[in-house]
């Protein structure tokens, strides 16, 4: 069983070693590492080089946003699983890998494994655990409340995982874990802090557009009634900002 990591990064000088470390260093050998960089400018190239012999492809060039660059990486992806880290985020423990594959029942490949997420500040101290709570049984109607899984917890199978949809700036993720697991038969949950998680990045920064393109998502595969009875004081709150 094999998995592949794909970090994307720009100008991540201060953030990416973390990220880098947390994988290469895992006790579980059966790793690939992608990093696709948008041909940063301020010292990210070192970083990279500094673990240039643990790093399997490293694509380097101009991109078109954060999820053109993970496609960039998707298509190159050979393992059997696939999960994309951010720079900054980091894999729990370097036993992460090994415990996850563990709790696998013997002789089964599920198409999904998941867990939880921690999220840290950028001196890597724990701040809490993700406000949304991780749901026993996955299934691709469970993100109706808003994305109960965070994404760098979300491990697919390689043959199941779709290009993300660029017509979607800060949010494609939410879509792209829908469709995944529209898609898949057996999701297993692992019942394991997978990820630390830094409080900080695109998303964050812009978190007004990133919460209406979430709510286009899931108006798109959940209905507008439900969805916005769901999210009313989400509504509410957008409406009434001056």
């Amino acid at each position: 069983m094999t998995f592949t990591f794909i970090t994307v990064c720009y100008n991540a000088a201060t953030t990416l070693e973390a990220t880098i470390r947390s994988v290469v260093e895992q006790t579980y050998g059966q790793v690939e590492y992608i990093i696709v960089d948008g041909a940063s400018t301020d010292g990210t190239r070192e970083v990279i080089e500094r673990y240039a012999m643990h790093i399997d492809t490293l694509i380097c060039e101009p991109d078109k946003g954060i999820y053109d660059a993970m496609n960039k990486g998707l298509v190159r992806a050979t393992g059997d699983y696939v999960c994309f880290l951010n720079a900054g985020d980091a894999l729990h423990t370097p036993n992460t890998l090994q415990a996850m594959v563990e709790s696998i029942p013997e002789g089964t490949m599920p198409d999904v494994l998941y867990g939880e997420t921690a999220l840290v500040d950028e001196q890597r101290r724990f701040l809490r655990m993700r406000r949304l709570q991780t749901p026993e049984h996955l299934t691709w109607r469970s993100f109706q409340k808003g994305m109960t899984v965070c994404h760098q917890s979300f491990y697919v199978r390689r043959k199941l995982a779709p290009c993300y949809n660029l017509r979607y700036r800060y949010s494609a993720d939410v879509d792209w874990c829908i469709r995944v697991m529209q898609q898949a038969t057996v999701l297993h949950n692992t019942h394991l802090v997978l990820t630390d998680y830094l409080a900080e990045g695109t998303t964050t920064r812009h978190r007004l557009a990133s919460l209406i393109e979430r709510l286009r998502i899931m108006v798109h595969y959940y209905g507008l009634l439900p969805t916005l009875w769901r999210h009313i004081g989400f509504v509410f709150r957008l409406v009434s900002k001056p």
